[in-house]
């Protein structure tokens, strides 16, 4: 099947500083692709130039998606700290959903749809950002992303801000959307932790180039870069917290 997105020989430049070096690769339907990376590896800037926030100064990107959604590191601040979470849904609603909008100016049963697709009760719809935790506020941009029908989910760095537990229970919340929705999903993360149980496939990024790529078992298991070896020494904690999130 041909893929969604197909990057070919991507190169982003900021000034005469080189930020990503000609990599490639494939997103295809219902997938969930990891780059990881240190910071300044150059992998949030794939992502910002995959969504058009980036421009790019060489290859190609090829995106057949109907729509596509981005997901922040910053929960809290890609926010607006004076609106209610109704009152977000409600502007994004206002562009992507039919129907007639209730007397408080959002579609109440799809906020609640929305809601509940990423595991909150309609309780948050009058509350601010700064009412609630880090880990309900990422799930709020969730299903602000999903407001939007997209087909492909760039999620940039979802967990970093938040502490392991948390981190399990929203990657596990990536995994059922894909599950659930045929959501296909790119996943930037900074540690090859937080991906190894819910990609399909891993590309290990450092300096601009892809160091490792290929199925998640393999590179786990047959890492090639010493850089990769270095990633996978904070594997296990981060494994028993999806273990116990999931249990």
């Amino acid at each position: 099947m041909t893929p969604l997105v197909e990057v070919r020989d991507l190169r982003v430049r900021y000034g005469r500083d080189e930020a990503v070096k000609g990599v490639s690769f494939t997103l295809g339907h219902g997938e969930i692709l990891g780059i990881v990376g240190e910071s300044g590896s150059g992998k949030s800037t794939i992502a910002k130039t995959l969504i058009g926030l980036q421009k790019a100064s060489g290859g190609t990107v090829t995106n057949r998606a109907r729509a596509t959604q981005m997901i922040f590191q910053d929960a809290v601040g890609s926010l607006n700290p004076r609106m209610t979470v109704r009152q977000t849904l409600a502007e994004v609603l206002a562009h992507h959903a039919r129907g007639r909008t209730d007397e408080r100016g959002g579609k109440g049963a799809d906020m609640e749809r929305f809601l509940s697709l990423v595991g909150l009760s309609a309780a948050v719809l009058e509350q601010y950002p700064r009412e609630m935790s880090g880990g309900q506020c990422q799930r709020v941009s969730i299903a602000r992303a999903l407001a939007c029908r997209p087909e492909v989910l760039i999620a940039d760095e979802p967990v970093s801000a938040l502490d392991v537990s948390v981190q399990a229970r929203v990657l596990n919340l990536l995994r059922d959307l894909r599950r659930d929705l045929g959501l296909s999903i790119l996943l930037i993360a900074h540690d090859l932790a937080v991906v190894k149980n819910v990609c399909d496939r891993i590309c290990v990024m450092e300096r601009g180039v892809f160091v490792d790529a290929g199925a998640a078992e393999q590179v786990f298991a047959h890492p090639t870069s010493d850089y990769t070896r270095r990633l996978l020494a904070a594997v296990p904690d981060v494994e028993r917290a999806l273990a116990a999130a999931d249990s």
